[in-house]
């Protein structure tokens, strides 16, 4: 399934994408308790497609791709590099990802997102796929002057955290296999990132596993599971698309800060 969750007439629902994305199966319910066909199909030029959960938690990882680790020019971590974004970070597709007026370098990072589908702890690498609703593209949005300065001081948060910071969509692909999948990053129409995430370094299955033995994970979650080579900057008036084999494509205009 390709699970859309979108609003018409300002009312939400979750539906099912088919006949080449132009229609939506609207359904009853939600994807962590049961979704089942309401009978009634709508076109996707009446909706507005929202990001695929609705105020996740947020975990993100750093330096899972060794091609990102070359271009910082840093070692491979000895343990996960983790992190959190706030749920007010979250923007769906076609949403503006706002530049900060006081910001001075920030950068887009494409990723490839797990959605967590029932709650999971001291979960086996080898299980983790029972406990994953799906897929989805995502863009690690980070104000790299902040992430450093903070960094320095062994903390995270406005770095990444702040609001607009972490479009998602547009759709949850579930039963896709995340071991061999393409991801491109367009800036503008321009191809900036081209990897598999057969380079991570850490799998999907093993930051599920990673994750669960400390806390526990709960239905909704998203985890980003790190971005390639190809990082770079974006200002006012670009357009950034996270395009994944078998998910779709992620775009969002970057806008100035209007206050």
């Amino acid at each position: 399934m390709r699970i859309v969750r979108y609003a018409v007439g300002g009312v939400q629902h979750y539906g099912e994408f088919i006949s080449g994305d132009s229609r939506i199966v609207r359904c009853e319910g939600d994807p962590f308790t049961g979704l089942s066909p309401a009978g009634q199909v709508d076109d996707v030029g009446d909706v507005v497609i929202l990001p695929p959960v609705e105020r996740p938690r947020i975990f993100g990882f750093a330096y899972n791709y060794a091609s990102h680790v070359d271009e910082t020019d840093r070692e491979v971590p000895e343990v996960p590099v983790c992190f959190m974004k706030p749920s007010t970070a979250v923007v769906g597709p076609g949403d503006a990802i706002v530049y900060p007026a006081d910001a001075e370098l920030i950068h887009f990072e494409g990723e490839l997102v797990a959605v967590i589908g029932r709650e999971a702890r001291h979960v086996k690498a080898a299980e983790a796929h029972a406990y994953i609703l799906g897929y989805t593209c995502g863009n690690d949005v980070s104000d790299r002057i902040v992430q450093r300065r903070e960094s320095a001081f062994g903390t995270l948060l406005i770095g990444k955290g702040q609001d607009t910071f972490a479009p998602l969509g547009p759709v949850i692909a579930t039963d896709l296999d995340p071991s061999d999948l393409t991801l491109t990053t367009r800036l503008n129409g321009t191809v900036v990132q081209s990897a598999s995430t057969a380079d991570l370094l850490l799998t999907v299955p093993d930051l599920v596993s990673y994750l669960s033995r400390h806390l526990t994970l709960l239905p909704g979650d998203v985890i980003m599971t790190g971005t390639p080579s190809g990082v770079g900057p974006i200002r006012p008036g670009d357009e950034v698309e996270i395009e994944i084999e078998g998910i779709g494509a992620l775009r969002n205009p970057v806008v100035a800060d209007s206050r």
